[in-house]
């Protein structure tokens, strides 16, 4: 695949990614619940979707993903498998997903692992048709890399189609320096700022990264346990419009 691939999915630059939590009081509950958040995120102009196992399980995850398969939607969407690479791809590859999210591409495991890791990505890509978001010293991956950053994002950029950057939580702001300090190293390579994007820092935010990823920020109370607002989705995608006519 081509590196700005992923690019080509979405119908606008610089495009916003919804993330869908799963997060409910039961199996229905769950189901029901991302329903109405995807026709939320869809309605109110969201340029894509990504849906995580963060408060569902896998069985969650993989009945929204059937659903959403057979629902025509008019934008594309993506899956993470949290902890469990492996069957991210699967499911990607089952339904006909755009992309996949996995958190740490590089630097997470021994020094010692790292040839397994790279032969994994290879097996696991070359049967995936799916693009690849991978993160690099992303949020509460451990770094047992001995590489310096610099080097880590090298190798990250072999093994993935957009590099994936966050500070160290979720909805936490990601930092200047850490997205310019990416940037300067990965070049033109997709740079996808995955956490702490807001209607306040955006412009700044996309006027160096490609594209976002948003989870807490859509919710009523702006954490990642609340319940996904469309007047908070509205307002935000609107002035994701405006600052795409100035960028």
């Amino acid at each position: 695949m081509e590196n700005k691939g992923i690019l080509s999915v979405f119908k606008n630059k610089k495009p916003i990614i919804a993330m869908v939590h799963l997060k409910g009081d039961s199996p229905q509950d769950i189901f029901e619940r991302a329903k109405r958040e995807i026709a939320i995120f869809e309605e109110n102009g969201v340029d894509g979707i990504m849906l995580e196992n963060y408060y569902g399980n896998y069985y969650d995850l993989e009945r929204i993903l059937d659903y959403i398969s057979n629902a025509n939607l008019s934008i594309p969407y993506g899956v993470n498998c949290l902890n469990v690479d492996t069957m991210g791809f699967e499911l990607a590859t089952k339904y006909n997903a755009n992309y996949v999210q996995v958190d740490s591409v590089v630097g997470h495991v021994k020094p010692r692992d790292e040839a397994t890791l790279e032969e994994f990505f290879k097996l696991h890509r070359s049967k995936c048709k799916a693009y690849l978001i991978g993160g690099v010293r992303f949020k509460y991956q451990p770094v047992l890399s001995e590489k310096t950053v610099e080097e880590d994002l090298k190798i990250g950029m072999t093994r993935c189609d957009a590099i994936a950057v966050t500070e160290n939580a979720t909805g936490q702001e990601t930092s200047m320096e850490k997205i310019e300090t990416f940037r300067n190293n990965v070049g033109d390579f997709p740079l996808v700022i995955a956490a702490g994007v807001t209607i306040e820092n955006a412009k700044k935010q996309l006027e160096i990264g490609d594209m976002a990823i948003i989870g807490s920020y859509f919710k009523d109370n702006y954490k990642d346990f609340g319940d996904v607002s469309p007047k908070h989705v509205k307002t935000f995608m609107d002035e994701i419009k405006r600052i795409r006519e100035e960028l």
